[in-house]
């Protein structure tokens, strides 16, 4: 490896470990604006901390440094990352006697988790599991721009709608790609 290739190669892991904790930082800084009735502010926080957030595998794929370590710390992250922002949605909505905007934050929580469960779950058995109408992107589009916009109520019902119809298709997916066959454990 040339010395200018090594220095392109360290430059993209340095660039794609930043945008990992731009994105998480972001993302945490979002919850925090939103649990304490800022809800606006944080929507756009979220929106633009996703931007580095969607962008660290790609550098990491272009760049020829993607590894499978980088990919489970991605997954851990984006987790996290899902988690602060609707944590203080909750806290918000707590806070401000919002029963349903409460439960609905909390459903959608619930199923980010399992739509990211299940495809990791297929993955680790072997089955492709790319599809769904409500992946990560899509969820923290909506939820920021409902926020931005005074209508988190409204965007979480989209969100429990389609992050609902993406744990079905998941399933279904691997369902059709799968056989009754010995059984593996659990």
């Amino acid at each position: 490896m040339t010395v200018t290739r090594r220095k392109y190669s360290r430059l993209a892991l340095k660039l794609v470990g930043t945008l990992t904790a731009v994105g998480l930082a972001g993302s945490l800084g979002a919850g925090a604006l939103i649990a304490t009735g800022r809800p606006a502010i944080g929507g756009a926080v979220s929106l633009l901390s996703g931007l580095p957030d969607m962008l660290d595998g790609a550098v990491a794929k272009a760049s020829g440094r993607a590894s499978r370590r980088g990919a489970f710390l991605d997954s851990v992250v984006d987790r996290l990352s899902d988690a602060a922002v609707l944590a203080g949605v909750i806290w918000y909505a707590v806070a401000a006697g919002l029963g349903t905007m409460t439960v609905l934050a909390a459903v959608v929580l619930g199923l980010s988790l399992i739509v990211s469960y299940i495809k990791a779950r297929a993955e680790s058995l072997g089955f492709a599991c790319n599809v769904g109408i409500a992946e990560r992107p899509e969820r923290v589009i909506v939820l920021g721009i409902a926020l931005l916009l005074g209508h988190a109520e409204a965007g979480l019902w989209v969100l429990v709608a389609g992050t609902a119809i993406t744990v079905v298709q998941r399933i279904l997916v691997v369902w059709q790609q799968s056989e009754a066959g010995p059984d593996i454990g659990r």
